[in-house]
């Protein structure tokens, strides 16, 4: 019973990093908030495996958390920056 109280009250704190994302005044605001929601999902990924008694869960939370990392750091380059690439057109 424990746990499932813990992940209603993950599931409330991420309605709160989307509120957070969708009204915050700047960007970096936002990409903070995205950041939140990501981390909230790993943590009820593996409270939901817990839960269910699946310990491969683990698995893919870790799995979400680099993919989390690597788009929260893409997505601050492009603001900063304005594009991915080096900014220098490509030989042919």
């Amino acid at each position: 019973m424990k746990f499932i109280i813990v992940a209603i009250a993950i599931l409330v704190t991420m309605a709160m990093a989307i509120f957070r994302a969708a009204k915050g005044p700047t960007a970096f605001d936002r990409v903070l908030a995205a950041n939140m929601f990501g981390t909230k999902t790993v943590l009820l990924i593996g409270v939901v495996g817990y839960i269910a008694g699946r310990p491969d869960f683990l698995d893919l939370a870790l799995l979400y958390a680099l993919l989390n990392f690597v788009g929260i750091i893409a997505m601050l380059r492009f603001i900063k920056i304005g594009h991915f690439g080096d900014g220098k057109p490509v030989d042919r």
